[in-house]
């Protein structure tokens, strides 16, 4: 993209896990593995099968899906792939089954699109599903659940759709209707976090990180709020936590609902960031300032 590769052929091919053709993997395989008995193994690996509602439904066709050799069989199909677009002389990066080629002009990627995608039906038997497949600005798609900035100096950013799913499963741990206990909802949240800031601290927008942790803590004032239930118990938590007794009897006594009280600047002062992070809540941000650093 600094280069001036500033269109991306994105490419998705569909269901690929599911129509890899065994004959023409296991002839690859072939190519560089003489063992009879491996390639055996392979093979029964590959027809082994799926359970659907408590049948077992022969494979002839694909890998399966998360299995632990799927994804060294599918370097394997697409090394074929990778070596036609080094051949052409292509900016390109791929991952499993997706795949993203960098130009320079929007008629370049149309062309490209074309004429690698006959490549890849013809040459590997696979299907580009044309409806998910694109060529446009990086910045616009989403690769591994990044994407990217349109500076010159382009910044790795976090695809919306990724911010999305997060915020789904967080709204999950942390429904109001979800009865659990404060620490266990802070353990399962921190358990879940843990891998998602690892993954995507690859960003350079800790902006995203920081209204992560706001988000994050404002939902948990809100469950502890309607965990204290009636006005007397919330006003004598609130006294407890340092708010003066005429402001914790108005608010207490408050009929605003959950979410606003949530976001009021008397609850923000009573559960403060040090409250939470005595509670054991781990930072987004922080954590992302550490992997930075170590990295």
């Amino acid at each position: 993209m600094k280069e001036g590769y500033r269109f991306v052929v994105d490419l998705d091919l569909e269901k690929f896990f599911d129509r890899v053709n065994h004959d023409r993997l296991m002839r690859k395989i072939s190519e560089k593995v003489k063992d009879k008995k491996v390639l055996q193994l392979i093979r029964k690996y590959l027809q082994s099968g799926v359970m659907e509602n408590g049948l077992v439904k022969p494979t002839t066709e694909g890998a399966p899906q998360g299995g632990p050799l799927s994804p060294i069989l599918s370097n394997i199909v697409l090394d074929e792939l990778d070596k036609e677009l080094e051949k052409r002389g292509h900016r390109f990066v791929r991952y499993a089954d997706d795949c993203n080629i960098y130009v320079k002009t929007l008629r370049a990627g149309e062309r490209v699109k074309a004429s690698i995608t006959g490549f890849i039906e013809t040459r590997l038997k696979l299907k580009v599903n044309q409806t998910k497949s694109a060529v446009d600005r990086p910045w616009r798609r989403k690769f591994l659940g990044f994407s990217f900035s349109s500076d010159k100096e382009p910044k790795v950013r976090i695809a919306k759709q990724s911010l999305q799913k997060a915020k789904a499963r967080i709204r999950e741990i942390t429904s109001r209707k979800k009865a659990m206990r404060m620490e266990e909802r802070i353990q399962e949240l921190n358990r879940y976090l843990m891998g998602w800031h690892g993954y995507f601290s690859l960003a350079d927008t800790p902006s995203a990180f920081k209204a992560i942790d706001m988000w994050i803590r404002r939902r948990l004032r809100m469950c502890l709020w309607k965990q204290w239930k009636n006005p007397r118990t919330k006003v004598k938590r609130l006294i407890s936590l340092g708010v003066p007794k005429d402001k914790a009897y108005e608010w207490g006594n408050t009929r605003k609902g959950y979410w606003r009280i949530a976001g009021s600047p008397i609850l923000q002062r009573a559960l403060s960031n040090q409250y939470w992070e005595s509670n054991g809540l781990k930072s987004a941000l922080d954590r992302y300032n550490f992997l930075r650093n170590i990295s």
